[in-house]
């Protein structure tokens, strides 16, 4: 009688645009996701999710639970460091995973260092995901955001998403529901609709 090993999920493949690499983490790159995660200005809009990383050794611990945790999910869910192909500097993570309590939305999101601001660097860490979730059967992926995140909501609009409402169904927060599908791609961002709250803060 022969025992059947249950299949685990194959690695990611590395998404490579333009500018950027978006690669498994790795336990070394702990200082840089520090810097990053660690950052107080990042930190702020994660709160309850996640908290501010207080340190290199909370940092590796980290790392080592989303990398686990990567290699359980099926495709196309999982993490991504966010590497820039100019000087193969870490600057931030990037996320499609699915959304409680019904697990059955799947979120985009990125954390970039505050320094990386302003490049368009989560535009195109945001089409390779998305890229990669649409060529895995998904019709549609969502970012939630926060409604003072004005900076993170105008970048997801950016990106062709279209806001869609307001919920308290995740994580027990009031947050703007943002989504996009294979043909938001193709279409100008700035026709996407606002949520009534957009700009008041």
């Amino acid at each position: 009688m022969t025992t059947r090993v249950p299949a685990t999920p194959a690695p990611r493949p590395p998404l490579v645009t333009e500018r950027l690499i978006l690669r498994g983490w790795q336990v070394e790159d702990a200082p840089a996701a520090l810097a990053v995660y660690g950052h107080a200005e990042v930190a702020r809009w994660l709160s309850p999710v996640m908290d501010q990383v207080p340190d290199l050794t909370a940092m590796r611990l980290l790392l080592q639970q989303w990398i686990a945790e990567t290699a359980r999910t099926p495709p196309p869910a999982g993490r991504w460091a966010i590497q820039r192909r100019s000087d193969n500097q870490v600057i931030g993570g990037a996320i499609l995973l699915p959304l409680p309590p019904g697990n059955e939305d799947l979120e985009i999101g990125w954390q970039l260092h505050p320094g990386t601001w302003g490049h368009g660097y989560a535009s195109e860490a945001t089409y390779a995901l998305a890229d990669w979730a649409f060529q895995h059967d998904i019709d549609e992926i969502f970012a939630v955001v926060r409604p003072g995140n004005t900076r993170a909501a105008a970048t997801v609009r950016r990106n062709g998403m279209h806001w869609v409402g307001e919920t308290s169904k995740y994580f027990g927060l009031t947050l703007q529901v943002f989504r996009l599908r294979q043909a938001d791609l193709d279409q100008a961002a700035p026709n996407a609709q606002l949520p009534p709250t957009f700009g008041a803060n």
